[in-house]
């Protein structure tokens, strides 16, 4: 286990002002009522983890009432689950789940429909609700995730740690000859150890060439001594994730190596500094490519060069809003979490991606954990 002690859950508390919160702005917007399916959104609002299948589990949410919406067989396993209390209503096998949808909405209002919801949940809700009143309920879903609380910080903090930790004891085993395949099952046994439950959410392990690969390749790798490292992980704490890359080599660095090595950690730095509250999005990206012009590297996406944006939200999903990208004209708030990976791909060569998380205090940006040292030095 971790040696520090794991913060508190998400309060029953703050899930209720979540609602509220979420009432005020269906008020606003003029929003009759809001379907959320078997979504993280459904976990954000409620405290109700459910698994998506072709049943729909979900809650919708009106000015008054909190109903979830679930088959008959599994009303009791929902009330066996935290959640905010509600009602239950429930539709048997040969009844449409829609159907009790759109008979909990208040007269002629509009439905905002969770954009995480199967195409085929919305395509039954058009055979009983006219299309002109269902609306796309992700800008208000997604909106009010992207500023994270206090005590969803201090979660996403404590998985951080817990992979800053892994990514350490990952670094100490890699030897001549071990297989790509042992570090990652390693990686998830420490995970599961320090107190991720779930063991790992995913694991990349590339050695040599197929570090160019940002997601890694298919098939097995054997470490030998002169290969670049690349170490991307994460786990779940409370449905919380954590996302850290490392990219270096265990001997002396080769000068090309070192070289972009620096470039990326300059690129990485720049992203950073440039997000002031209020910057754009996209002014992150548009940073860390400014570094690379510099170094003629790119230009855009062309390599040698930065393949793909330069970060992307993380909470109770691993990829989520904000996305730090070309266009995105999001302002950063107070909350905002969001990685800082602007990789640097040379093909047929290696790839170097570094990568850390960054939360928006008052104040500005600061670290869930610190950048690399150098080329061989993958923690501070």
């Amino acid at each position: 286990m971790s040696s520090l002690a794991p913060p508190p859950k998400i309060s029953m508390e703050e899930r209720v002002q979540r609602l509220n919160t979420l009432r005020h702005t269906m008020s606003e917007k003029g929003i009759g009522a809001v379907l959320i399916g078997s979504t993280e959104s459904l976990r954000y609002f409620t405290g109700l983890v459910w698994h998506s299948s072709e049943r729909l589990v979900g809650a919708v949410i009106t000015q008054s009432d909190l109903v979830y919406v679930a088959p008959g067989f599994e009303r009791s396993r929902v009330e066996s689950l935290p959640h905010v209390p509600g009602e239950i209503r429930v539709w048997e096998e040969d009844e449409s789940s829609a159907a009790l949808v759109a008979s909990l909405l208040p007269q002629g209002s509009l439905l905002a429909i969770d954009d995480s919801v199967p195409l085929f949940v919305y395509n039954a809700l058009k055979r009983e609700i006219s299309v002109d009143r269902l609306i796309d309920g992700g800008p208000l879903l997604r909106g009010q995730r992207l500023r994270k609380s206090a005590s969803e910080i201090a979660i996403i903090q404590y998985a951080m740690n817990i992979t800053m930790d892994v990514q350490r004891k990952a670094h100490a085993m890699i030897r001549p000859g071990i297989a790509a395949s042992e570090v990652v099952r390693f990686i998830d046994e420490e995970h599961r150890r320090l107190g991720a439950k779930s063991g790992s959410t995913f694991c990349i392990v590339s050695f040599g060439e197929t570090t160019a690969l940002p997601h890694g390749a298919d098939g097995e790798q054997y470490y030998q001594p002169g290969d670049v490292v690349l170490v991307d992980t994460g786990c779940r704490i409370d449905g919380y994730n954590s996302d850290i890359t490392r990219t270096y080599m265990l001997e002396e660095p080769t000068a090309e190596f070192a070289r972009i090595w620096a470039i990326e950690r300059e690129a990485q730095q720049a992203v950073y500094d440039a997000a002031k509250l209020g910057a754009t999005c996209a002014s992150l990206d548009d940073a860390a490519r400014v570094i690379m012009l510099r170094h003629g590297l790119g230009p855009d996406y062309q390599l040698p060069g930065l393949p793909h944006r330069a970060g992307h939200g993380l909470g109770l999903e691993g990829h989520e809003e904000p996305y730090i990208v070309r266009g995105n004209q999001t302002r950063l708030e107070e909350g905002m979490c969001f990685s800082n990976e602007p990789m640097i791909v040379l093909p047929g060569q290696f790839g170097l991606r570094l990568e850390d998380i960054i939360h928006m205090t008052a104040q500005g940006p600061a670290w869930f954990t610190q950048p690399a040292k150098g080329p061989t030095e993958p923690f501070a």
